[in-house]
């Protein structure tokens, strides 16, 4: 059972922000009332933060929108949380459709059920989570939609529990991998790139992390979106999300898994087995990619093939980095709408 409060004065600050959009979006009109807001700005209120069991999780989530609208869950990545999607759910709500934001084990307020829990961090058990939380809040599909680690996530959705999936929206597209495939040496040009890997392989890595959060999350910000201006309380509104007491051990897990240096959970096995075959993903698809990506990211033309059905690419331009959604909000948000009203 979720709990929520009332929306009072948080509501209303959430129609005042989202009115702009709404009737271009509920009409399909041309240009999108939200063309003229700038890509980044005044960040509306979420609203009440609600908790719901979810599998082994206490999962924390902000909802935005009608109950009886279509579904769209939110996914956010590394290091980020809940507010890369602080302009973009308003703007999907005031369209009538219902926005669903979880924080992913490590984040914000969600927590381990148990004490006993593995802290596993590896890709295929992130989707599990989010499987769990359709379940316990009784969604049967939805369009799901990420950047980062949530991308990701939303691809393993789409490619292992398609009946579960209308749409898909995924920023560097097709982010599906493998231990066995991340074993294969890179062009050192491209190492480089994954330079924090390599430092969470150790354990100065892994207390240097664990110390330097919001420096470590800082750097990562401006190295991966270089052109992107954020301001401290920006950042700060999401480096909090980082204090939750198992975000190193997720975090590092993840990127361990990744290399073959820790081990996922055996119940998870053969979901993993059937990604390192690289599955087709069938369900329509819109993949964007913004400008001024400074994160490693494959061309698009690599993945183009691995969305079986209805299928665009997308370059958002204008300086945007890697945190698409919180960088150009009203571009993440006309593909969600434009890939869900299709499918």
């Amino acid at each position: 059972m979720s709990s929520s409060g009332q929306f009072g004065p948080d509501r209303r600050r959430f129609l005042s922000a989202a009115v702009l959009a709404t009737a271009s979006l509920q009409l399909g009109a041309g240009r999108p009332a939200w063309a003229q807001v700038g890509r980044v700005g005044i960040n509306p209120s979420f609203g009440p933060l609600r908790q719901v069991r979810a599998g082994v999780l206490d999962t924390g989530y902000v909802e935005l929108g009608p109950q009886d609208g279509p579904v769209v869950i939110l996914l956010h990545g590394w290091p980020y949380d809940i507010h890369t999607y602080a302009e973009v759910a308003p703007l999907l709500a005031a369209s009538g459709y219902r926005a669903i934001v979880p924080y992913l084990r490590g984040y914000g307020s969600t927590r381990f059920v148990s004490d006993a829990s593995a802290r596993n961090g590896q890709q295929a058990v992130i989707a599990a989570d989010i499987v769990a939380l359709m379940d316990a809040l009784g969604i049967d599909k939805a369009t799901v939609a990420g950047c980062d680690w949530g991308a990701r996530t939303a691809n393993i959705i789409a490619a292992l529990w398609p009946e579960r999936c209308n749409a898909l929206v995924s920023v560097s597209g097709y982010l599906i991998g493998s231990p066995e495939l991340n074993r294969m040496p890179l062009p050192p040009r491209n190492e480089l790139e994954w330079w924090y890997q390599y430092y969470f392989a150790t354990e100065r890595g892994r207390e240097g992390y664990d110390r330097y959060r919001r420096d470590f999350a800082r750097l990562i910000w401006q190295l991966a979106s270089p052109k992107w201006n954020f301001d401290d309380v920006t950042f700060e509104r999401s480096a909090v999300a980082f204090d939750n007491p198992d975000h190193v051990a997720i975090v590092i897990h993840n990127y361990r898994w990744r290399l073959g240096l820790a081990d996922g959970e055996r119940q998870y096995d053969d979901l993993e087995k059937r990604l390192a075959a690289f599955p087709a993903i069938a369900v329509p698809t819109i993949t964007l990619e913004g400008d001024a990506n400074g994160a490693p990211h494959p061309d698009p033309a690599a993945y183009a093939k691995k969305f079986s059905g209805r299928y665009e690419h997308r370059l958002v331009t204008g300086g945007v980095g890697h945190n698409l959604p919180q960088e150009a909000p009203r571009d993440f948000a006309r593909a969600v709408v434009d890939i869900a009203r299709g499918s």
